[in-house]
């Protein structure tokens, strides 16, 4: 009876393992195509023009995928050596050691060593928990028994050389090799292979940036178990021991350029995966005209902080102090034939506001938006040696107001910056001193709703369509205005600015992005008549502090009301640069500080610092065939079939009743 009782006790037992054993077999199956079809979460590296690394994006894991050809041959012999010596014998389980571990654990009394194999180890980190529990000893063994039938060793030392961890945010060898030492793989010593090899146990305490000699003290420890089963020579023995390598802290995503980073994931959201899926972005970003760019503008903006403390050397308050925190800049560089983004600085710290200013505001363009009035006058005819009244108007305009069910009377009274008038001058003299009065009689000559017309078919978006329109109230981000520039500095065709060269993703497929559409505005000659002027301008113009020494500039300041914003917009034969300078809040710079003032010095830095990497930068501009030059008076005067000189004396080309 007592024997019937056991065997059945026996058999129901052998059946509740046989249900339980094929219950967890059908629970691990997803784990098992998990491991199967191993898809890991890999970096994406944005690289500049030049294949320079700009920075490294990733989600959680940093991770670079490396295949087992990759692998160095050492590297294998350092963690089988320290890990499983008897990888390429057992069939994932190594019964021997899970006995020697026990034996040992239960002498000691306590938990000392474990039997994994490596096998059991990629299962832990791919798909189970640590647990120290039976339920989870048993999946590990039936997932490690089935993965060894399912995937070659090679396969599985792969996939166990890409996921495990190796400390200090690297996830798999490559991240280790390239973060710890700066060394592909294949430039590994054998000390440096160790001391990556001896991560995986304790992480954060071999760290070699935080431990460096108990790293050193793990690696020789498995150096000296490879020389004792023979896979390295005395040679090579002696001299690993000995070497100390170079270790190095580098933060995970290397961000030389926060703001151009910033920009290419918003252009980039479209693809879903852009963090996790190991693309390769090649940009038209230049890192040493980038670097220029932001020591530029923090240049530009130490220059303002200074006037500000010249003007009102008395300590501010605390509410001035935030005040004056608000100020900020932006800068974009392109090259003018292409409108590839050369540098792209969207604030002064990116640490402080990642606001990017470059791409996303819209402030007012002042006079900076006076080039293209005249590009409008030029191309209807008129020339750079017509004259135009610089005296003072009124305008009356007419207004709703929402008190009262009545119309009001309002007078716009504008001035020039320097409050004085100039009587007749020249279109070129207006412009390259960047007149009010000037350019507002000019706008009457030409008549207002050409302009306007004008100014929309250029691509300026909703601007207001009354006469403040002429003195720049239209708002434009820096990014718009490097496009609306290129009217001038591509003589004559818009580009759109572009960032992208090419994209290649974890497959190596590659997708070239196509040229930004060209825009003919109008043509290279009339074009350059604008860009004579905006030459003087910076010769002796209001742009002058953006001169540079050896090479031809061509630029227009634009200032808006109370000195909010600060604009340079300039160009040399083949870059463009537009700076910008304001209050986050939209409040005054500061006084007196004027486009001319605060942006067009920033313009003569950046330049200045650019020929000295870039020699051979082209320095004069091309006068295009059709356009010729006249002295007039001593000065230079170009013109076209379309822009003709006046045949009278310029002052004799104005209709008189504009004076009055």
């Amino acid at each position: 009876m007592l024997k019937k009782i056991t065997i059945s006790i026996l058999s129901c037992f052998v059946v509740f393992i046989v249900f339980y054993v094929a219950f967890l077999w059908i629970d691990l199956q997803k784990d098992v195509q998990k491991i199967k079809n191993y898809h890991p979460q890999l970096t994406t590296q944005i690289f500049d023009r030049k294949n320079r690394l700009i920075a490294n994006v990733f989600d959680t894991e940093y991770r670079f995928y490396v295949k087992f050809d990759e692998i160095p041959p050492k590297m294998i012999e350092a963690l089988l050596a320290v890990e499983d010596t008897l990888f390429f014998e057992h069939g994932g389980i190594n019964y021997d050691a899970i006995i020697r571990a026990m034996v040992k654990n239960i002498k000691s009394g306590k938990y000392l060593e474990g039997g994994s194999t490596l096998t059991q180890q990629l299962i832990k980190n791919m798909v189970l928990t640590r647990d120290k529990t039976i339920s989870r000893k048993i999946k590990e063994a039936l997932l490690s028994i089935e993965v060894e039938h399912m995937l070659s060793k090679e396969e599985i030392l792969e996939r166990y050389f890409n996921q495990t961890f190796f400390g200090h945010g690297y996830y798999g060898v490559k991240a280790a090799s390239l973060g710890y030492f700066k060394k592909p793989l294949n430039a590994l010593s054998l000390k440096e292979i160790a001391m990556i090899v001896s991560l995986p146990r304790a992480p954060s305490f071999y760290d070699p940036t935080r431990n460096l000699d108990f790293s050193l003290s793990r690696a020789n420890n498995i150096i000296k178990r490879m020389y004792e089963i023979g896979w390295i020579s005395k040679e090579e023995y002696e001299k690993g021991i000995s070497e100390i390598p170079e270790v190095y802290n580098q933060t995970l995503t290397q961000n030389a350029a926060p703001y151009v980073v910033d920009e290419v994931l918003k252009q980039l959201s479209y693809i879903k995966d852009i963090k996790t899926g190991g693309y390769q972005i090649k940009l038209t970003v230049d890192l040493d005209y980038q670097k220029i760019a932001q020591e530029s503008l923090l240049y530009g903006y130490n220059n303002i902080k200074k006037r500000i403390a010249k003007y009102d050397p008395k300590p501010p308050t605390t509410e001035e102090s935030n005040d004056y925190d608000t100020l900020n800049g932006a800068m974009i560089v392109t090259d003018t034939k292409t409108g590839n983004i050369l540098a792209l600085v969207g604030g002064i710290d990116h640490s402080k506001s990642a606001f990017n200013r470059a791409t996303q505001i819209k402030r007012q363009f002042g006079s900076a938006i006076k080039p293209f009035i005249y590009q409008i006058a030029f191309d209807r005819g008129y020339s750079t040696a017509t004259t135009v009244p610089d005296v003072a108007r009124s305008f009356n305009k007419t207004y709703n107001t929402d008190e009262e069910n009545e119309d009001k009377d309002e007078y716009w009274r504008p001035n020039n910056f320097s409050k004085s008038f100039k009587g007749l001058v020249t279109l070129k003299e207006a412009l390259s001193h960047s007149l009010n009065l000037a350019t507002i009689n000019l706008v009457e000559m030409v008549g207002f709703d050409k302009i306007y017309s004008g100014l929309i078919d250029y691509g300026f978006k909703n601007p207001p369509k009354d006469m403040s329109i002429i003195l720049g109230s239209v708002g434009i981000s820096p990014l718009e205005a490097a496009k609306e520039y290129s009217i001038f500095s591509n003589y004559g065709t818009m580009v759109e600015p572009s960032l992208f060269e090419s994209i290649t993703d974890r497959d190596g497929n590659t997708e070239t992005f196509e040229d930004k559409p060209f825009t003919e505005i109008t043509t290279p000659e009339q074009s350059f008549l604008t860009t004579s002027i905006l030459r003087e301008t910076v010769a002796g113009g209001t742009g002058r502090r953006a001169r540079v020494n050896g090479i031809e500039i061509a630029g227009k300041t634009g200032t808006s009301n109370n000195n909010i914003d600060g604009w340079f917009c300039g160009f040399t034969p083949s870059i463009q640069a537009i700076i910008w300078f304001g209050r986050d809040d939209n409040t005054s710079i500061g006084k007196n500080d004027s486009g001319g003032v605060i942006s067009a010095p920033v313009f003569s830095h950046f330049i200045s610092n650019v020929l000295k990497i870039d020699p051979g930068l082209k320095r004069k501009f091309d006068t295009p065939e059709g356009v010729n030059k006249k002295t007039i008076n001593g000065s230079d005067y170009y013109y076209t079939q379309t822009s003709k000189l006046p045949e009278n004396k310029p002052q004799d080309t104005i209709d008189e009743k504009l004076l009055f």
